[in-house]
């Protein structure tokens, strides 16, 4: 399939993956007709002393490890890295070109994920370590989140946008609502989100609706995956349960430029 993707879009209705955790590298959701146009995704988990390999040949990806310890190599290349959880450590994260071989070896039981989407050939891996992850705080009262941009405004990724939000209990995140489907000018974007909930018991709230009154509310759990083919996608976490989830973009353009909602976009003026 091309980078602009030809197979039917999914229907709002059918877009939450909830996939058991299971040893090694195992696909969440994968770019194909009535799924997503533009991104694929894997968990990886692997337990002490245990490895897996990952390589695409059209696509480049990128590795965000959420928990655990280990060794990644790649293209004559080892890093080590470790992170306590994503409640606990910024992230570290590896961008892979198409074609680059990646081995990963777990020293404490490891998760991470893998994003793919699409690309032209060349580039090299490259490591993000927690320090070099920017961290913004945005929205305000019961909408504050605070957003860690991890691969967003650099020169190492082709068309993968990457980064986390973290919603505190009751709070909500992409909100006011926006959306990047290109229907009212905005570049058009797929996007996929992976939450991790704390307490792992949990849950939160994924809302994604169209302005024509197409509208699904999934309830999220510790480790589902919602994507978003189109449409606004506001997010809300219940009092007692902070929200984490990994976000990863493509399109046609690589700019994070959005479109509020109208009707509630006074919300950022009071």
């Amino acid at each position: 399939m091309s980078a602009g993707g030809t197979a039917e879009k999914a229907k709002l209705a059918d877009t939450l993956y909830r996939v058991p955790r299971q040893n090694g590298l195992h696909a969440v959701q994968t770019r194909g007709p009535g799924g997503a146009t533009q991104l694929s995704s894997w968990r990886l988990r692997l337990d002490p002393q245990q490895h897996a390999s990952f390589e695409s040949q059209d696509e480049e990806a990128v590795l965000l490890l959420q928990e655990g310890e280990g060794k990644l190599e790649s293209q004559g290349h080892t890093w080590e890295v470790q992170r306590k959880s994503v409640f606990e450590e910024r992230a570290t994260a590896l961008y892979l070109p198409p074609a680059a071989s990646l081995t990963v070896t777990a020293r404490a039981p490891l998760e991470a994920i893998v994003v793919t989407t699409p690309a032209e050939s060349g580039g090299v891996p490259i490591l993000v370590s927690p320090d070099q992850v920017r961290v913004e705080q945005r929205g305000k009262g019961n909408y504050y989140r605070e957003v860690h941009d991890i691969f967003v405004n650099d020169a190492v990724a082709q068309r993968l946008l990457v980064g986390e939000t973290f919603n505190p209990p009751g709070n909500w995140s992409s909100y006011p609502p926006h959306k990047h489907d290109g229907v009212d000018g905005e570049p058009r974007l797929e996007e996929v989100y992976h939450y991790r909930v704390d307490p792992p018991q949990g849950f939160a709230h994924q809302t994604l609706y169209t302005a024509t009154g197409e509208t699904v509310t999934h309830m999220v759990q510790d480790g589902d995956a919602v994507l978003i083919p189109y449409g606004y996608h506001p997010i809300a976490a219940p009092p007692g349960y902070q929200l984490y989830y990994l976000w990863a973009l493509a399109g046609e353009q690589r700019a994070l430029a959005v479109h509020e909602d109208p009707q509630h976009s006074w919300i950022t003026h009071t």
